[in-house]
Formats: structure tokens, sequence, C-alpha cells
């Protein structure tokens, strides 16, 4: 009996001699004082946080024709800060407007003062729990932040999100906020059939389960801020901004004139977009131009 077993550990010592090689490293826990960001990453049923290299080089006062969107998030971020009660928050609206960047130049601005940022996929949203036992005792305040929340039509996936987040923001630690930004207001697309069932109670309208039940889903979010489509001026402006900041680091001479204002809109309308993003870029090829044609 005795030389069974020692036969049966020799080749459990043998089994995991070949595995332990294929083993992830132990992870050592994250040092916040000198993180300032992370990623919930996917393991088996399991997680972990994976910290993140960020630049910090986006300014708030690079956020051009969005003063009411950024100072409302921006007191709502102070107040989380001073440990005064704050809302979550959810920024929708078209592409490339500026609602991921505001966040990130919220990092920028209150790294100093604790401000982190964990970045989660809507994905792993279910992972909401594990994320946040992990924070809980920690001195920093943690914004979680989703970069594109939404759901296509006949997802089933926004019911038990909402049931995540119900438990999760509802009940959570004072150290912890989410912030989230979509492409639409309700999360999930509302179907003009979806308004058939609307019943008259008293002489008054109510919506049918399934309108309620998406409109649910956003309403867990305390703060809503709308990002709408940027005007030719605003594109404009945005493009003049960038620029400048661009153009002064490389010791660019220039000035705005019609010229350039054609070209900025002909960059865009080639790409079916005018927001910030594209001003961003066109600003990037424009002074590379200049600098490029100088050595020439």
């Amino acid at each position: 009996m005795e030389s069974r077993l020692n036969a049966f550990l020799e080749r459990a010592d043998a089994v995991l001699a070949r595995i332990e090689p294929l083993l992830p490293a132990p992870r050592q826990a994250i040092d916040w004082s000198q993180c300032l960001a992370a990623r919930w990453q996917r393991e088996g049923r399991s997680g972990f946080l994976l910290p993140l290299e960020v630049s910090l080089d986006m300014r708030l006062s690079d956020l051009i024709g969005v003063d009411n969107q950024r100072d409302q998030l921006g007191r709502n971020t102070r107040q989380f800060l001073d440990g005064l009660p704050a809302n979550h928050a959810l920024l929708w609206g078209s592409r490339g407007t500026g609602k991921s960047s505001l966040v990130r130049a919220l990092l920028a601005e209150h790294a100093e003062h604790g401000l982190r940022l964990i970045e989660i996929e809507r994905d792993h949203l279910a992972d909401l729990p594990r994320v946040v036992e992990q924070l809980v005792k920690l001195p920093q305040r943690f914004v979680l932040f989703c970069d594109d929340l939404s759901f296509e039509s006949g997802e089933g996936d926004y019911r038990v999100l909402k049931s995540v987040l119900d438990g999760s923001l509802e009940q959570a630690p004072d150290n912890v906020l989410l912030y989230a930004t979509s492409n639409r207001r309700h999360l999930v697309p509302e179907k003009e059939s979806d308004n058939e069932n609307w019943k008259r109670v008293d002489g008054e309208l109510h919506p049918s389960e399934a309108v309620e039940d998406k409109i649910a889903l956003s309403d867990r979010f305390g703060l809503w801020l709308s990002f709408y489509p940027f005007t030719q001026e605003h594109y404009l402006n945005v493009v003049e901004h960038w620029i400048g900041e661009l153009g002064s680091k490389a010791g660019l001479q220039w000035q705005r004139d019609e010229a350039l204002d054609i070209l900025a809109v002909r960059w865009a309308t080639g790409r079916g977009n005018r927001n910030g993003r594209c001003a961003y870029q066109f600003a990037r090829y424009w002074v590379g131009l200049q600098l490029l044609e100088q050595k020439a």
C-alpha cells in the first residue's frame, strides 16, 4: 500500500514539474501610490487588475466647445474626491466628441489628489463585485470606466447587467464611481414597435414593460451628459486649437486663414466625420506637412 502511495506521489510530482512552467507567474499587488490606471483582465472564471502606463497629456483646456459637460463632470469628480456624495455618470452622444477624452483629462487633472482609473469592458461588467471588493479598503478614489456601453436589439445581456449594477453600484463603497460612455442615452435601441403597447390608465399613458426595462438601465446613472455632433465652426475651432498646440511645440509659425479652413473641411468631408478626433488628426497631418516642407 505504501509503495503504491509513493508511486502515485512521484507521478504527481512529475506532472506538477511539467505544468509549473506553464502557469502564470504570481502577481504582485498593485502599488496605487505609483500606478494611476489599470484594466480589469478576464482570466478563466475570474480576473485580475492589470497595471497600465497612461499618458497625462490630455488637459481639460484641450476640450473645446464642451464647457457645460466638462464643468458638470468636473464638479461631480471633485465632490467624489472630497468624500462628498457624487453620482455615477453616463456620457452619451456622437463618437469622437470628447466623451472618453474628458474622463482621461480628469485623471490627468486629479491624479495627484488620489484619483485612479480602472478600465472595464462591457462584457466584463458582471465582474464588478470582484473589482469593487479589491478597492474597498484602499485610500485612493477609483473611477471604473466603461467605454462604449451599449447593446444591440435582441441582446438580453443588459438585463443581467442591470441586476449587477443594482447590487454593485447602489451598495458601492464611497471610494468607487462608475463613468460610462455610450452612443445612446438609453443604452439599448428603442424600436417603433416598443411604443405599440403603451397603456392608458386613468387617462394617463404608461409605457410597456419592454420600454421601461430598456430605460431602467440608464437610470442607474445619476448624471447624464449629452455630447452632440460638431457644427462646422466648432470643428474649425478645435482644429485651430490643436494646430496651435502641436505647432508651438515644434516652433512652427502659422496663421489661420480661409485656405486652411477649406482644407480642414475637406479632410472631415472625406472621412464622413466632423468631430474632435477628426480635427486632431487633421492638425497632426497639417503641422507635420508644414514641418516637412520647411526641411525640404
